[in-house]
């Protein structure tokens, strides 16, 4: 007999699990961290809906030219591409099914994806599908891309 799996509500209107508490952490930090050193040069929006191959994705961390602040302009859908994205595994979440959205986001027209790894304190970041760099707690990430340093100590603390 098959087990049934129950998806919460949160994943059904997402598309993924509810975030960990070290998932949360992580994201708080490296949202802080892009936003100190690159906030002129990129909008750095979390939990936003990109329209990717007829879906919509809600990638944890998404990074944009700089988009200015319109109060009378609004949108729930995304339809221009992010310059980077940056997906957070959660001990719910299937490894393999993040690199693979990460294709999807490539066709897109996404240059860099990050998958962050909390329980390795480890980031692989993604130039094209099945090319990638890893990099540790004791690294500095670059991003050549997108032109982004970052002091992983500052993120897995």
């Amino acid at each position: 007999m098959e087990a049934t799996v129950v998806k919460s509500q949160y994943e059904i209107e997402r598309g993924k699990p509810l975030p960990s508490l070290n998932h949360a952490i992580v994201q708080q930090n490296l949202i802080f961290q892009l936003m100190s050193n690159h906030r002129n040069q990129y909008s750095i929006l979390p939990e936003l809906n990109v329209t990717v191959s007829k879906k919509d994705r809600v990638p944890d961390i998404a990074i944009f030219p700089v988009i200015e602040f319109v109060p009378e302009e609004d949108t729930v859908h995304m339809k221009e591409a992010p310059l980077g994205v940056i997906e957070i595994l959660s001990p719910s979440q299937d490894l393999t099914e993040l690199i693979q959205k990460s294709a999807e986001y490539f066709k897109k027209g996404v240059k860099s994806y990050w998958l962050v790894l909390p329980s390795l304190r480890s980031i692989y970041v993604f130039s094209e599908p099945g090319e990638y760099r890893n990099f540790t707690y004791r690294d500095i990430l670059t991003d050549e891309p997108l032109g982004i340093e970052l002091d992983l100590k500052e993120i897995f603390r």
